[in-house]
């Protein structure tokens, strides 16, 4: 029996691939007969270093170094797909957190802080989702065929005190999923979203000190351990596949319990 989640030669396209659970969901794809990735980066070394990965695994890759915020920039790498592979069939907003320069150390309250410091997070979180689809969204409906995932976080379900701009442009990119799906549905194009809590990456990573502070971490979730980039890449490459082609408009939780809901 063929596996349901063969992909069957589709082109995908993963931003912020260049790491954590990008990189993963670029490997799955390749893994599950894609017939080619592109993997998106701000930085041309991770994403030329994830390509090499998805070569190895019998894919063909493209590296494209884009910035998500800019929507030039994405209109030139989605040109640089279709002019190697012809046409992308599955995106998965991927790129998140920050963004790639701002790290995630010194976060302040929202009444300390003003627009130039919401701006990298609903920049990459919210506006790096809109470029993204609006790039590959008119090809997929012409085609007739589209799966667009986008990876919110949990904060976009539930709320972070410590992260209420982050929060909101997460929920923001979730409603619009929900908008887009029933835009595009009669196209062949489903849209749905992926919520993460806490996943071992190196973003993850360094906004955990020490031990002690995983384990008091590890106390909100009833699985009790992060995610790996593996849990979520899983959910991913379904949604992406033809085994769900009558799912759209959803966002699935992918968190060890963090949160639970009816």
């Amino acid at each position: 029996m063929d596996s349901i989640l063969d992909l069957k030669g589709r082109i995908g396209l993963v931003t912020g691939a260049g790491q954590g659970v990008g990189r993963q969901v670029a490997l799955h794809l390749a893994a599950n007969n894609a017939g080619g990735v592109v993997v998106n980066d701000f930085y041309a070394e991770r994403a030329e270093a994830v390509a090499e990965e998805v070569r190895r695994l019998g894919a063909e890759a493209l590296a494209v170094v884009s910035d998500v915020t800019n929507y030039e920039s994405v209109q030139e790498m989605v040109r640089q797909a279709e002019s190697k592979f012809g046409r992308v069939d599955i995106l998965v907003n991927n790129a998140g957190n920050a963004g790639p320069t701002q790290g995630l150390s010194g976060i302040k309250p929202f009444w300390e802080t003003g627009p130039d410091d919401w701006a990298h997070w609903l920049g990459t979180n919210l506006y790096g989702v809109l470029n993204g689809t609006r790039a590959v969204v008119g090809g997929m409906m012409q085609r007739r065929y589209g799966r667009i995932v986008t990876v919110i976080s949990d904060a976009g379900r539930v709320g972070e005190p410590h992260l209420a701009v982050y929060s909101g442009a997460k929920a923001g990119a979730a409603g619009f999923m929900r908008g887009l799906a029933k835009a595009v549905g009669r196209s062949g194009v489903t849209a749905n979203c992926v919520a993460l809590a806490g996943i071992n990456t190196p973003g993850v990573a360094g906004m955990i000190p020490n031990d002690e502070a995983l384990k008091k971490m590890l106390r909100s979730y009833v699985m009790g351990r992060l995610g790996e980039p593996d849990d979520a890449a899983n959910m991913i490459l379904f949604l992406a596949s033809d085994a769900a082609s009558w799912i759209t408009g959803q966002t699935y939780p992918v968190n060890g319990g963090y949160s639970v809901s009816v």
